[in-house]
């Protein structure tokens, strides 16, 4: 194989002499960073939030299915990306072998394991055989070399799964596969468990490059030569195809085409986009559309694992949810049609607001999918996956993605319809709040869930926000009475203000505090106390849910006494100050966690910019780093990764609302393309690890004292220059950022505090 500059400098050439053409891809890209160390990424190749994601298995698994110091034991089509919890799919493993057939013996080391974008290698050095991945949106491609030999084996196991071990196991509940021609199958697979419990049912088509000499199924541990079909409850099942490889050539290629349809539907899958077209041209389609999605940022300066770093989180950006227009097999519809949100709580902060800056057309869709979903089912998700609703681990926070289009101006989106679906959210009581909608009966009658629900606290903390969502889609769509009802109803954050403790402390329903309660205990982690879908905060402690105010701030500053002690408060959280939090050098901060992923930008409110531009920069380079446990745990869906993004780039997104905040950027240029000839360009010429404190700035060559945008300003097009240096200054601290509810109703709780 060739070097991988060879191949970028080979492509280069090519496009120069063909004329115009995209932006080299950056060779940088490294897929195996997070695939290890609870990362739960996968190394093999999709494109832009393709479906399809064939990737390498190992006998010993995490949540994605490939933990890289384990043998491989096939490679299946499916995979989810960085998700934590239980697993979704893994489905329809395929295992090379020499010899005969043995699906119970299929773990082999591995040798010369590689990837980039749109591609994976590896060499099994068990057969010895040599196994490449591609993709396109629907069809896995692969790609097997064999020695010479009279058996070589393709094995397809029917009833894989992702991490079939772990307590919130899928199971296969049955599965069936037929010969159809002398190099085609085609089959179905019915699942169940995993992150959501839901059944889910799946279909191939599989075309091999040669004709098969030999081939047969299994049941359970039993082999049955020459038979055409085969049907199976609840146990191990597959086929297997034999191949004359010192005949008919090394090579053997395999294209799985995959639907929610049918296996028909799964077949004009595999011909509409891979008809006519061998492994490396479909690679080279894969190449392409990567190219143009890493092409939407460009960075200079930095450090060469700086840059890697970047490449690689934007590149996971672009994972999911996965694009599944013309898949729909649960309602008829002509919308767009996304799956895996997996889920809005982790993804709304800073993957989506991503999306709607460099992909504003694919966020819509996803956007109108949602609304769709809640057309044919009555709600509109939190978590998605394979047909069916996922579980809810906070608020109802598709309603920050249509406030966040909303405002910041993405067309075609159906809001009347989508601002019906966010009041149902908000006024009706939900049947199922484990899957849809909100736990009401408490919030809308004192003003908080109270201590005798599941996740009370940190339910309050989420509906305050989704209700300000709501509240500024009610003002731009024309319901005053509504938004303004609802502005108000942003503020029940602070029914479980705690003035002594100085956080979000859980209260029972006749008013008293929690007893026995600690600001920064993980209460989901006790088991002896909670279970952890029943403690009051959902993964986070109350000191950490107190950063979690997007909209008003200042009621927070005001909360703990002004600036200087909102500051100290900050500085304790942050280990910077002795405290709670200073057993731990990073204190009270998890950044593997979204909850209190907005504490650094807070301090912008009590006119510190320069905390915020240290602290970013220290979680930066502490939590970041190349290797295949370089990341802070879970991606979370590309949360992590688009987290990495933004504050690389020097901005940080306060999600639903037109408003972005200033960092300072690792690298000494960064160029976003906001498409229609318009760019966005953050030039910092000093930037470096010493320098990371803002001196002056100027926007469009105009001086800039704030430390924050707002859309338009980006939108426009423009350079934000900022010259960095190794001193604190003053910059940034005389113009805070802006509050978008009402004067009158900002801070305000529904109830008096006891």
């Amino acid at each position: 194989m060739k070097s991988l500059r060879t191949i970028f400098f080979l492509g280069a050439i090519a496009c120069i002499a063909a004329g115009p053409c995209l932006a080299a891809l950056p060779g940088d890209v490294d897929p195996f960073i997070g695939t290890d160390n609870g990362g739960n990424l996968v190394p093999g190749p999709q494109v832009p939030f393709g479906f399809a994601h064939p990737s390498p298995d190992t006998a010993r698994q995490d949540t994605s299915g490939y933990i890289s110091s384990e043998p491989i034991i096939g490679f299946s089509q499916t995979h989810v990306s960085g998700t934590g919890g239980g697993s979704k799919y893994g489905n329809f493993r395929i295992t090379p072998q020499v010899g005969p057939p043995a699906p119970e013996d299929l773990a082999s080391p591995k040798a010369e394991e590689a990837a980039a974008p749109g591609y994976y290698s590896v060499q099994l050095t068990r057969p010895g055989v040599r196994a490449e991945l591609t993709a396109t949106r629907l069809v896995a491609v692969h790609r097997y070399t064999f020695p010479a030999t009279t058996q070589a084996q393709l094995l397809l196991d029917l009833a894989a799964v992702a991490n079939p071990g772990s307590p919130a196991r899928q199971t296969p509940v049955e599965c069936t596969a037929r010969f159809v021609g002398p190099n085609r199958l085609e089959g179905t697979g019915n699942f169940i468990g995993g992150w959501n419990p839901s059944p889910y049912t799946l279909h191939f088509a599989l075309e091999f490059s040669q004709p098969f000499t030999a081939h047969g199924v299994w049941r359970g541990k039993q082999l049955y030569a020459d038979q055409t079909l085969v049907n199976a409850e609840r146990t191990a099942a597959g086929v297997w195809a034999t191949f004359d490889t010192a005949a008919g050539g090394p090579v053997i290629e395999v294209k799985v085409g995959l639907s929610f349809v049918s296996p028909a539907q799964a077949r004009a899958n595999l011909e509409h986009e891979t008809a006519g077209a061998n492994f490396d041209t479909i690679r080279g389609r894969a190449e392409a559309l990567w190219q143009e999605a890493l092409a939407k940022i460009t960075v200079e300066g930095g450090t060469p694992e700086e840059r890697r770093m970047f490449h690689t989180a934007l590149y996971r950006v672009h994972s999911m949810p996965h694009d599944l227009t013309g898949e729909n097999a649960w309602w008829d519809s002509p919308e767009p049609h996304y799956e895996d949100f997996y889920c809005l709580w982790d993804t709304f902060r800073c993957l989506h607001p991503l999306l709607t800056l460099i992909a504003p057309g694919r966020q819509r869709d996803m956007v109108r999918s949602l609304v769709d979903t809640y057309r044919h089912t009555g709600w509109m998700p939190d978590a998605r996956i394979a047909g069916a609703n996922g579980m809810i681990q906070g608020g109802s926070n598709a309603d920050v993605l249509v406030a966040d289009a909303l405002v910041k101006g993405l067309d075609g989106i159906d809001y009347a319809t989508a601002y019906a679906a966010m009041r149902k959210n908000a006024e009706v009581e939900s049947s199922r709040p484990l899957y849809e909608g909100r736990e009401l009966r408490d919030y809308l009658r004192l003003g908080y869930v109270s201590l005798d629900t599941p996740r009370s606290a940190s339910r309050t903390v989420d509906y305050s926000y989704n209700d300000f969502c709501l509240a500024l889609v009610a003002q731009r769509l024309g319901h005053a009475a509504d938004a303004a009802r609802y502005f108000a109803r942003a503020s029940n954050w602070t029914n479980l203000w705690d003035a002594e403790t100085h956080s979000i402390r859980p209260r029972h329903a006749n008013g008293r505090w929690m007893e026995n309660y600690s600001p920064t205990a993980n209460y989901s982690t006790m088991s002896a106390r909670f279970a952890w879908w029943g403690a009051p905060y959902y993964e986070g402690t109350g000191y950490q849910y107190a950063t979690s105010v997007p909209q008003d701030p200042y009621a927070l500053v005001s909360r703990l006494g002004g600036d200087a002690p909102f500051a100290e408060w900050l500085d304790v959280f942050f280990g910077l100050k002795p405290g709670a939090a200073s057993l731990d050098p990073k204190g009270l901060y998890t950044h593997d966690n979204e909850p209190d992923l907005l504490a650094a930008y807070l301090y912008l409110y009590a006119g510190r910019p320069e905390r915020t531009q240290a602290l970013v920069r220290r979680i930066l380079a502490g939590e970041y780093h190349p290797g295949r446990g370089g990341l802070p745990g879970n991606d979370d869906g590309g949360a992590m990764s688009s987290w990495y993004v933004w504050n690389a780039a020097g901005l940080y997104p306060n999600a639903g609302q037109p408003l972005y905040y200033i960092v300072s950027p690792i690298f000494t240029r960064t160029t976003i393309d906001l498409g229609g000839g318009r760019v966005f360009v953050i030039a910092a010429a000093q930037a470096s690890a010493e320098n990371k404190f803002i001196q002056d700035a100027t926007l469009n060559g105009q001086p800039l004292q704030r430390a924050w945008l707002t859309h338009a300003e980006i939108t426009a097009g423009g350079t934000l220059t900022l010259r960095l240096g190794a001193q604190p200054s003053a910059w940034g601290q005389s113009e805070r950022p802006p509050v978008f509810a009402p004067e009158s109703q900002r801070g305000a709780g529904n109830i008096p505090l006891k």
